[in-house]
């Protein structure tokens, strides 16, 4: 989707994009001037996206369902919704957070967009995973060594339970990933506060566990949204990798309007280039 047709399908929702900015022009100014690497700071937490894939990405329309065609095609009729594989760094209190490593392949940007900013792979103090697709712990490993080896790994118990329960071909990459950070692995509750002041949220729906995590004004919302373009005017459509379509639809309702209500910034894994979202209505 072209910037003029995504910006005139907010407002058509009587909502207004921003990359931490009420104006459309101060967001497309954002979104040309910072690439694949965007830091916002917000109070005391300071946010930088980076964006993993090298290539453009597009959510095929094909993907979703939930609604009539017409209407999927309508909102994104350049037959894919823009997209990105995206994460995200969290520095506060001297230490540093990642959310997700996204997929780790050879051409993934991710280690590079961390060097962009002065950090290595051993700075990392902790990582939170929003759930344990391939796309959001692919990263995490280098020929099968693990690549952030000083950071300690976060998980939902729900989410950890959850996939360990899976048959074994579907589940081999997160035990494999999982046993190499065994060491420095900690599983949590939904509610708990994590180091750095990091609220763990439930989210469940897109995987078993998945999380939301709440840092001061940002919401990191993992994969409550793929295909902006058509589920942020339409929340109750799913795409296709939705494990329990009923429970992710009522997460993106819960999740979009409190991100509204609380005036929160949301960071979303696979949000279009700059992955930063704020929602507020228009007067």
């Amino acid at each position: 989707m072209k910037r003029r047709d995504w910006i005139r399908t907010m407002a058509g929702m009587g909502l207004l994009l921003a990359a931490g900015q009420t104006s459309q022009r101060a967001w497309a100014s954002a979104q040309a001037e910072n690439g694949k690497v965007k830091t916002m700071t917000l109070g005391e937490m300071k946010m930088t996206w980076i964006q993993d894939n090298a290539a453009d990405r597009k959510m095929q329309n094909s993907l979703f369902q939930g609604a009539d065609k017409a209407i999927i095609e309508q909102l994104s009729p350049d037959g894919g919704a823009a997209a990105t594989v995206s994460c995200f760094l969290l520095e506060t209190g001297g230490k540093r957070v990642l959310f997700d490593t996204a997929n780790g392949r050879a051409d993934s940007l991710l280690l590079p967009g961390l060097a962009s900013i002065g950090v290595k792979p051993e700075d990392i103090d902790y990582i939170y995973i929003t759930h344990f697709h391939g796309d959001h712990i692919g990263g995490m490993m280098r020929d099968g060594k693990p690549v952030f080896t000083q950071a300690e790994v976060y998980v939902a118990k729900a989410e950890y339970d959850g996939w360990m329960a899976m048959p074994a071909e579907r589940k081999g990459q997160v035990v494999s990933t999982m046993e190499a950070y065994s060491s420095r692995l900690h599983q949590f509750s939904f509610g708990d506060e994590l180091p750095g002041g990091v609220v763990a949220m439930e989210a469940i729906g897109h995987t078993p566990g998945h999380t939301v995590y709440r840092a001061g004004q940002f919401l990191v919302i993992g994969d409550l949204i793929h295909g902006a373009a058509i589920q942020l005017k339409h929340p109750e459509v799913c795409a296709s990798f939705d494990m329990d379509q009923p429970k992710a639809v009522a997460a993106r309702k819960k999740y979009l309007k409190y991100a509204q209500d609380e005036g929160l910034t949301m960071a979303g894994m696979h949000l279009p280039a700059p992955a930063f979202l704020k929602l507020t209505m228009e007067n």
